[in-house]
């Protein structure tokens, strides 16, 4: 028969990642804890947690059950929300992955203003350019940058980013500046991960493959390379603004500027979305300036 006996105390272990600061977290002894897991563990008759001296973790089928676990919380959160506790605070354990320089810059700080204004909230930000698998990994929440492909979750926009094409005066005033797109082959490109540029031709979006000296990962490396007059690069807004203001940098091939490209808040469709997660996705939405309704993806084709 289905109880809530050990549920709490379990993903509560999980999450803190050992007996001991799960016991502090609840309030209660460690070897209640313990009895409540062994209990809940005997019932389901199945292994959840894989004990050492040094640490704790989930097994495959703990990992199974505490995604199930963890959305019956926050659930029952919810329920209690809806039966007037409107003005409670969100709690409990919100996990997000944002790419690395965006969420450096723009998420992270968002995210420590949210957790001021929420205390009760643990957070597990994970800043990587790899797209996670949100529902295997278990994940509340991502950020994504640009086209999205992915049909499989509701994608909320929270604000966009322009890409522009810009130099140093240094730089132009050493190589000049290109006229048209042809005329990037005999220039010095600052490139990422890719080779290819994008702009806007006769109303339609066209790429264009760059070659330069220089290849780095880093958006900050390359606009600290482009300020330095070592070649001209093509980052969004939110690198290059200010520096294109105060006039460190000048916009190239301005009437080719590529199209806004979307920033997005992702979640997966058959997650019953929880209190705090929606908090949060409308908090960084009014931050970062794209108020709206959440969407499915298109599929993909």
């Amino acid at each position: 028969m289905f109880g809530w006996e050990g549920i709490c105390e379990f993903v509560s272990v999980a999450e803190q990642g050992g007996f001991t600061p799960a016991a502090r977290q609840l309030g209660v002894s460690v070897a209640q804890v313990s009895r409540q897991v062994a209990q809940l563990e005997d019932r389901l008759q199945a292994k959840l947690l894989l004990r050492t001296t040094r640490q704790v973790r989930l097994t495959e089928l703990g990992e199974i059950y505490y995604r199930h676990c963890r959305q019956l919380l926050d659930n029952l959160y919810e329920a209690e929300l809806a039966l007037g506790r409107h003005q409670a605070q969100p709690q409990g354990l919100l996990r997000i992955t944002a790419p690395v320089s965006y969420g450096e810059s723009r998420i992270a700080p968002l995210v420590n203003d949210f957790m001021v204004r929420y205390p009760a909230l643990e957070v597990t930000l994970n800043l990587t350019n790899q797209l996670l698998d949100l529902v295997h990994d278990g994940y509340d929440l991502a950020i994504r940058l640009g086209h999205l492909k992915d049909s499989s979750l509701v994608a909320r926009r929270l604000a966009g980013r322009v890409p522009y094409v810009c130099a140093s005066p240094d730089y132009t005033a050493r190589r000049g500046m290109p006229n048209s797109l042809s005329e990037l082959s005999r220039h010095a490109c600052l490139l990422g991960n890719g080779d290819e540029w994008h702009f806007t031709l006769d109303g339609r979006p066209y790429s264009v493959r760059v070659r330069g000296l220089l290849r780095c990962n880093s958006g900050h490396a390359l606009m600290d390379a482009a300020l330095k007059g070592i070649g001209i690069v093509q980052l969004p807004d939110y690198y290059v603004g200010d520096h294109l203001a105060a006039g460190r940098l000048i916009e190239l091939l301005p009437e080719l500027r590529a199209p806004e490209e979307g920033i997005w808040a992702l979640y997966p469709q058959n997650r019953h979305l929880s209190p705090k997660v929606r908090l949060l996705v409308d908090y960084l939405a009014d931050r970062l300036g794209a108020p709206g309704q959440p969407s499915l993806m298109p599929p993909i084709g």
